[in-house]
């Protein structure tokens, strides 16, 4: 009889440690993952000021979301504007689905300029 109480012990152990070692990994990963995130973030406010970064940092203003970048280039140095956006990517990731949208919406020319008062 105590043999099955002492496997019984030993179960419920071994299973209580597997299901704290999988939260502690998972919230390890997570926080991995945020401070990832963060460091992008980051990372990303820097590139202006990079020196192949093709743009006037004072051109530069950052947004972060849905697009990194809107560069007013030419504004500082008083000649005619053009309006660009610009995504900052690293390695091989790609747009996702709302930046392919922006994209394709620049791309066909649907933009527009509002004034709004109130």
């Amino acid at each position: 009889m105590w043999l099955y109480i002492l496997a019984g012990a030993l179960l419920g152990f071994a299973l209580a440690y597997l299901f704290f070692e999988l939260r502690f990994r998972l919230r390890l990963r997570s926080l991995s993952k945020s401070y990832d995130v963060k460091r992008g973030k980051f990372v990303e406010q820097l590139v202006p000021y990079l020196q192949d970064f093709p743009y006037n940092p004072e051109d530069v203003r950052f947004i972060g979301a849905p697009v990194d970048f809107v560069v007013f280039d030419g504004l500082s140095d008083g000649k005619d504007v053009e309006i660009v956006f610009v995504e900052v990517k690293s390695g091989k990731s790609d747009l996702n689905e709302r930046e392919k949208r922006i994209r394709d919406a620049v791309e066909n020319k649907r933009v527009k300029y509002v004034v709004y008062r109130q």
